[in-house]
């Protein structure tokens, strides 16, 4: 049964009947025959078919939460039995924020499948939370823990922000001696299910919550930073993003005294998210490996 089990999982993560059966080398056939297999030891339908798409009925959540530890288990005693002796390989498929994919991953990972031929990779660039559940991604790179305990995560690196502005900027607008004068200033804002539009400041035992606002919103970094270079406002953003600007001279740091962060808790770490495996797939094992 455990194998009907696993075919079902397959299904679910492929979202369609085609997509298991490429994914596990069978036949369309040959799924839908495990399937209605499963269906009658379980006495339960478990999706709803059609022409267009492929629904999980209410019994068929609830048996793919539940059976979700029982294939991971025997999935996990596998690879711990067979230990190093597995090559990764196999299709690798990463959720990444934008700006932290093109600058930081993207020139990289041509390097990490010279190291390893039989790997490729499916990369998603994207700011939005996944559901590594449901979302059919084995690793997703973000800022901040997971709040999720079903789900693993690993320290990548640091990462500290740094509030700037162009020379053009500052020289057409009011100083800015404190964070209370950004009330009077424009923002370019990262817009995110966390942000609330504030930023968190921290001088030694000084803590403020600035309201700030402005008239340029985006949910990646790249599109503020081409605006804050050509003297559209204030950013809030990376500093592995804004510090070759500043060294540059097209970018000046602003209130270089305090810590500034889009969020209270801070989150400033960037960490590799996968689902909470004891011995993740060797994919994901090596590609962390490789990024720390």
């Amino acid at each position: 049964m455990l194998d009907l089990i696993k075919v079902f999982h397959q299904v679910v993560d492929s979202g369609s009947f085609s997509q298991a059966a490429q994914a596990l080398h069978m036949a369309p056939s040959s799924i839908a025959r495990n399937i209605d297999s499963l269906e009658a030891q379980l006495k339960s339908t478990l999706f709803k078919r059609s022409t267009r798409q492929l629904i999980l009925t209410e019994e068929g959540r609830y048996f793919y939460k539940q059976s979700g530890k029982l294939v991971e288990d025997a999935n996990n005693l596998l690879v711990q039995m067979r230990g190093s002796r597995d090559t990764p390989q196999g299709m690798l498929r990463i959720s990444v924020f934008e700006s932290f994919g093109n600058l930081c991953l993207a020139p990289i990972i041509p390097e990490f499948l010279q190291m390893h031929p039989d790997v490729q990779i499916d990369l998603d660039l994207d700011n939005k939370l996944v559901d590594l559940h449901s979302d059919n991604v084995d690793l997703a790179i973000r800022i901040g823990v997971p709040q999720d305990s079903g789900l693993k995560a690993r320290k990548l690196l640091n990462h500290p922000t740094l509030l700037t502005a162009s020379p053009h900027y500052l020289n057409q607008h009011p100083w800015i001696t404190q964070p209370s004068d950004l009330h009077e200033h424009n923002c370019l804002l990262i817009s995110q299910e966390r942000q609330r539009n504030h930023w968190y400041f921290n001088k030694g035992k000084s803590n403020l919550k600035v309201h700030i606002s402005g008239n340029f919103i985006s949910k990646g970094g790249s599109p503020l930073l081409t605006a804050a270079l050509q003297g559209c406002g204030v950013l809030l953003l990376s500093k592995w993003m804004v510090q070759p600007y500043i060294d540059s001279g097209q970018l000046v740091e602003v209130l270089p005294g305090w810590t500034v962060n889009h969020w209270e808790d801070g989150s400033g770490e960037i960490f590799a998210i996968y689902k909470g495996a004891l011995y993740p797939k060797p994919t994901v094992r090596a590609f962390i490996d490789f990024l720390v």
